[in-house]
């Protein structure tokens, strides 16, 4: 087993004369009426990774929310409560001028909103980071050149959606030894991961899997069960994926600083009080570069 620590943390180079936007710039499609925080989180998180302009595509009233939350992130407003297929002309647009597409941070399960999910991911080639919902809503054939987030559950629920069969599923939720875990996922999921796509499979021990690879995390703590821990790791993937394009190193580079400031805050908090904005803020502390 393969555990990540410093030396496999390898940060995007910036040019002292770079211009605005030379260091990745993000698009941000989630959040609904219930959830505006988590794509609030996940875009902040990605400006303190390092790239220069994170713009959120959202329902118009979360976008408005995420708007007075802060000034730092740009929004797009779509009327309506949901996200609707219709919408998806505006993000492919929007997106000829971005470098990664993150989706998914509190999208909803909507069933018109499911199908703009499926229809984005498809259809736009660039990079991507799918986190949460968006995992929900689609097959593994449906996505190339992306990170996916997942956690045990939603992993179950994508293969099952991907017409796995339901005893090698199995095996995988009874599998004990966090290596042999690895494997069986690489093995069921080979033809998805050699589509330029990359697993982080976060856990206690997080497992990041590329067509050819595994390596295994082991920063971070039982305190990041709370929500929107999840939204800051995919929010750091896409920042790293903007600056870098380099997919797997991005994983890498997510996992293990998103556990080090978890670890960082159960000291500074002195146990489990600290929040996902708490992680937000803390990024600029650990990150150098």
């Amino acid at each position: 087993m393969i555990f990540t620590t410093k030396k496999d943390i390898k940060l995007p180079k910036r040019s002292e004369s770079s211009h605005k936007g030379d260091n990745g710039l993000v698009l941000a499609i989630g959040g609904s009426e219930n959830f505006a925080g988590a794509v609030a989180l996940a875009g902040l998180a990605a400006l303190r990774s390092g790239c220069d302009l994170v713009k959120v595509v959202a329902p118009e009233k979360a976008a408005w929310a995420i708007n007075s939350y802060s000034p730092d992130l740009m929004t797009m407003k779509l009327k309506g409560t949901h996200f609707k297929p219709k919408h998806f002309a505006n993000v492919k647009k929007s997106m000829e001028k971005f470098d990664v597409l993150l989706i998914g941070n509190g999208i909803g399960l909507d069933k018109e909103t499911k199908k703009f999910t499926k229809k984005t991911i498809k259809s736009i080639k660039k990079l991507k980071v799918i986190d949460a919902d968006a995992i929900k809503s689609i097959l593994m054939s449906d996505a190339e050149n992306s990170i996916i987030t997942p956690h045990s559950k939603e992993l179950e629920i994508f293969l099952i959606n991907s017409k796995i069969n339901e005893s090698s599923i199995n095996k995988i939720k009874n599998e004990k030894n966090i290596a042999h875990k690895a494997e069986l996922i690489k093995k069921i999921a080979q033809k998805f991961l050699n589509k330029n796509n990359v697993i982080l499979l976060k856990g206690k021990i997080d497992i990041i899997i590329s067509n050819n690879r595994i390596f295994y995390n082991k920063t971070g703590n039982a305190g990041m069960t709370k929500g929107g821990t999840g939204d800051v790791l995919a929010g750091l993937c896409a920042g790293f994926l903007a600056q870098s394009k380099d997919l797997l190193q991005s994983a890498i580079n997510a996992a293990y600083f998103n556990g080090m400031i978890g670890d960082i805050l159960l000291k500074k908090k002195r146990g489990f009080t600290y929040l996902a904005s708490d992680m937000v803020e803390e990024i600029k502390r650990v990150k150098r570069g």
